[in-house]
């Protein structure tokens, strides 16, 4: 993956979700999962968030993305577990009877920053950048 450019930033921001269903129902199979998988697709393609790779399993869904400095993970999942709810009991109106709250998703999700500059890597950059001074972890240059 190239770094991606905006109109005054340079980044390569990668998160790793995971969210499922509510109670993990497994509905997203078949036509259910088709069209969830379509959704997110659009979802994503309206606010330049890039799925790299992608899972829809019965009760949940693997997505790694590339996104947009300015677009916070609560945000984007926000945006795909709402839109996608609201799309999915629209299309197939028997999902309304199961989840009869108007929650297709659980509540929470997992979120994990994902890259190819490991934790290690930057404390070794940094550590050599400039001259030690002590036990400071945060070092100025002059």
């Amino acid at each position: 993956m190239e770094y991606r450019y905006g109109s005054h930033t340079i980044y390569k921001i990668q998160y790793h979700f995971v969210f499922v269903t509510k109670y993990r129902y497994q509905v997203l199979k078949g036509e259910v999962g088709l069209h969830v998988r379509e959704l997110i697709r659009q979802t994503c393609q309206a606010f330049e968030i890039d799925i790299i790779k992608g899972v829809v399993s019965s009760d949940h869904i693997h997505l790694l993305v590339s996104a947009p400095p300015n677009l916070a993970p609560s945000e984007i999942m926000r945006r795909i577990k709402g839109r996608s709810s609201a799309k999915l009991f629209e299309s197939f109106p028997e999902l309304k009877r199961r989840y009869w709250g108007r929650h297709f998703w659980a509540r929470g999700y997992f979120c994990v920053t994902s890259g190819e500059l490991t934790e290690e890597m930057i404390k070794e950059y940094l550590e050599h950048h400039f001259e030690p001074r002590g036990d400071d972890n945060f070092k100025t240059e002059s």
